[in-house]
């Protein structure tokens, strides 16, 4: 089916969702003078590649993720510990690859 091969899920278009404001979020607040030097249209741009490649970070993240979750857990530290590897383990390796992404994308165009 036709459909099929052009959905997307629902996790997808969320881990670019937070690419795109991550990046424009960088681009907008960063105080740092490799940012303050740059125009407009630089700015711009380190905003769509660093999209692009956030995106593709937390892709790669959440590959890694389904490849390298354990299969059980065992903690000594009590429910807090257990919850703090259950949410690691949930998004850890998709906002790494997302920050990572998104940084060195505006580092590219910005530098």
């Amino acid at each position: 089916d036709a459909t099929e091969a052009f959905s997307f899920s629902p996790a997808v278009i969320g881990w670019g969702i937070a690419a795109v404001a991550l990046a424009i979020f960088s681009v907008t607040f960063n105080t740092s003078a490799m940012v303050l030097g740059a125009g407009l249209f630089a700015k711009t741009m380190a905003a769509l590649v660093g999209s692009a490649l956030g995106w593709g970070g937390a892709l790669i993240g959440d590959a890694i993720r389904r490849f390298a979750h354990p299969d059980a857990v065992f903690t000594n530290g009590g429910i807090l510990s257990l919850i703090w590897i259950k949410v690691f383990w949930a998004l850890g390796p998709q906002v790494v690859g997302l920050f990572i992404g998104v940084f060195t994308g505006a580092a590219i165009v910005l530098k």
